[in-house]
């Protein structure tokens, strides 16, 4: 088969794809409860949510019908959504929304997919790239650019926090001095860390995609106003250079496939004009559902009243039953999340590797995610300590019981990784705890060119 360069970019399996297929085919044939399963992407199923969404869609289905899935619509979105959305960001942020500030897509994904044909690639002065503020970052924003070469992250500053904890930030002078921007993109809340954007990040974002004339995509599948999954506390923003994503996914629908953007109307009407020549128009019936959650107040009260708390107890479980299993030898940290679906750890240790933990837990019968996926170039990633290969993620999606066993053979693996690290922590002082506790400051570009 002779594939286009474009075709031969887009028919590979990504890294993080792979281990996804790697986790399909080894529980395939066995009792899907023998594993424990602490990488897992979906959103955990709660109650609530799905009983809100199985009433909105049944009532779609018998009100909407005819309308919805008997006829062709707008590529832009539905009008009932539409007109939905423009009155719920008005009233909610005070915004002055118009519908062509608004686009509807199948997911966020292909939204951002959209977004990085039409903003990024080669160009009379070289490539305009798809360029991440700040690794880790979401593994499939590394699959939406069309061109090789086409994605770029920039490494973040490192903080580290007690004894257990540290955090990313960005390193807005390294973005800055970027020359081939075409698009920014982030998540806020992140996945893999949970971390939002404080408001001057934000603005120190805005500033540098106005200095490059480049659009500024913030995804908030985890953020505000919903799912609002953790704690946060920087609302989405209406500027001229911001596209605003959002999605229903993380709130309890991720089957359906419905996301949206907001932005200036430049932009959404490129976008609606992609959504136009590829899929047509977002599904029609869930854009209804979606439509009634948010005029009726539905998807906001269960977003206050049952995923956000659920969220809050799982990360407080992960992170007290991670203190009180790992071996006290152990140099780890987990990042400081505000946010978000998952809890990132990092191993400092020379020893560890990220892989080599994912493959030594699997004849365990527990899948983790490796860290290494989360980063453009990562093994090529100019920060100290082959960071990138020293983290991983798990999932707060998970059931109590299979964190509580699978944080517990997580433990044990550690353990006979290295046995040294059931001895004292001081003897297991690493390269960072020479330093003076507070910034550290890691060189920026991770994929510069």
């Amino acid at each position: 088969m002779r594939l286009s360069p474009i075709g031969s970019r887009l028919a590979g399996l990504s890294g993080l794809r792979s281990i996804m297929e790697d986790v399909a085919s080894s529980m395939a044939g066995t009792a899907q409860e023998d594993w424990l399963n602490l990488g897992i992407g979906n959103p955990a199923a709660i109650p609530e949510a799905a009983a809100m969404w199985r009433e909105t869609l049944s009532s779609a289905l018998t009100d909407d019908f005819d309308s919805a899935v008997g006829r062709y619509g707008p590529s832009r979105g539905s009008t009932k959504l539409v007109d939905a959305v423009v009155h719920y960001f008005n009233q909610a942020y005070g915004w002055d929304l118009r519908p062509e500030n608004v686009v509807i897509g199948p997911g966020s994904q292909m939204i951002c997919f959209a977004a990085a044909a039409l903003f990024c690639g080669p160009g009379p002065e070289g490539m305009h790239r798809l360029v991440m503020p700040m690794m880790p970052d979401y593994t499939g924003y590394q699959g939406l650019c069309m061109h090789q070469d086409g994605v770029a992250g920039v490494a973040p500053r490192i903080t580290l926090e007690g004894e257990h904890r540290f955090r990313y930030s960005l390193d807005l002078d390294a973005l800055a001095r970027r020359n081939d921007l075409g698009m920014l993109l982030i998540s806020s809340p992140g996945n893999p860390t949970g971390r939002a954007v404080t408001r001057t990040e934000l603005n120190g974002l805005i500033s540098v995609a106005g200095q490059h004339g480049v659009p500024l995509l913030v995804d908030h599948a985890y953020g505000a106003p919903f799912p609002r999954i953790g704690e946060v506390h920087v609302d989405p923003v209406q500027h001229p250079n911001v596209i605003n994503c959002f999605s229903v996914s993380k709130a309890g629908m991720p089957g359906e496939r419905i996301g949206f953007a907001i932005g200036d109307p430049e932009y959404i009407g490129a976008l609606a004009a992609f959504m136009s020549n590829s899929v047509l128009h977002a599904a029609q019936l869930p854009q209804v559902a979606v439509a009634t959650a948010l005029s009726e107040g539905s998807l906001d009260r269960v977003t206050r009243d049952s995923i956000a708390p659920y969220y809050r107890h799982k990360r407080q479980y992960m992170e007290e039953t991670l203190a009180e299993r790992l071996p006290s030898g152990l140099n780890w940290r987990i990042h400081t999340g505000t946010g978000g679906m998952f809890s990132w750890v990092w191993i400092d240790h020379p020893w560890f590797d990220d892989i080599d933990l994912y493959r030594r837990l699997k004849t365990r019968q527990v899948f983790v995610v490796p860290g290494r996926h989360f980063f453009v170039d990562a093994l090529s990633a100019p920060i100290p300590g082959d960071h990138a290969t020293h983290c991983f993620r798990l999932s707060l999606s998970a059931p109590e019981k299979t964190i509580d066993e699978g944080v517990s053979r997580l433990a044990d693996t550690l353990a006979d990784m290295h046995p040294g690290a059931s001895l004292n922590a001081q003897a297991a002082a690493t390269r960072l705890r020479g330093e003076a506790a507070g910034e550290v400051v890691r060189p920026a570009g991770v994929g510069a060119r």
